[in-house]
């Protein structure tokens, strides 16, 4: 079993870091095989929607991209790690979910697995936000539910959490590291 963490926080072993290290703990604890990828500190460009993709199925822009799509075909589990920003995943998790465009192009309009080998996989979602208001979280599930619905991930559920801003005040937040690992030992079950 293949767990990959994508971590969309600019901010390293932050909040979000903290609770996606928790679940890959979890996840080696069951005999996964872990990997995390720092999306923030790839070069990754924005899609330019040259619609290269749709006569190739593949993305023209050669950058640090290619490691996220290397990762995501080798995994069978994702989770997805991001704060808030604006309500939503943070720019630099937005760029790379914005480059999985060409795999939305295998999928619908070549009719291929977008992820191959085609296998079935789950996907997780964490974040943290710093306001306490009801639907704190439902952009950035939208965006994150779409990216596993094109790579035909199943949403095997999530860890959000609220009042949570400052460095480190994750691990004030009662029983939300515990909840992690927890989290990371059932998604590989």
């Amino acid at each position: 079993m293949n767990v990959l963490g994508l971590s969309g926080s600019p901010r390293l072993g932050g909040n979000t870091e903290q609770l996606l290290y928790e679940v890959m703990r979890g996840a080696k604890n069951r005999g996964a095989e872990t990997r995390i990828i720092e999306v923030a500190e790839l070069d990754i460009s924005g899609c330019t929607h040259c619609d290269y993709c749709r006569r190739t199925g593949e993305c023209k822009i050669n950058d640090d991209m290619r490691l996220v799509y290397e990762a995501l075909h080798w995994a069978d589990r994702i989770v997805v790690a991001s704060p808030l920003h604006f309500m939503s995943v943070t720019s630099q998790l937005k760029a790379a979910i914005d480059r999985c465009q060409c795999l939305w192009v295998k999928k619908y309009e070549m009719k291929l697995p977008p992820l191959e080998p085609a296998k079935p996989r789950k996907g997780l979602f964490i974040s943290v936000g710093g306001r306490r208001v009801p639907n704190l979280f439902d952009p950035a599930r939208v965006t994150v539910k779409a990216l596993f619905t094109v790579l035909d991930i199943e949403y095997a559920g999530e860890l959000l959490f609220t009042g949570v801003d400052e460095a480190g005040a994750i691990t004030s937040v009662t029983g939300a590291l515990k909840q992690a690992f927890e989290a990371g030992e059932k998604l590989v079950e």
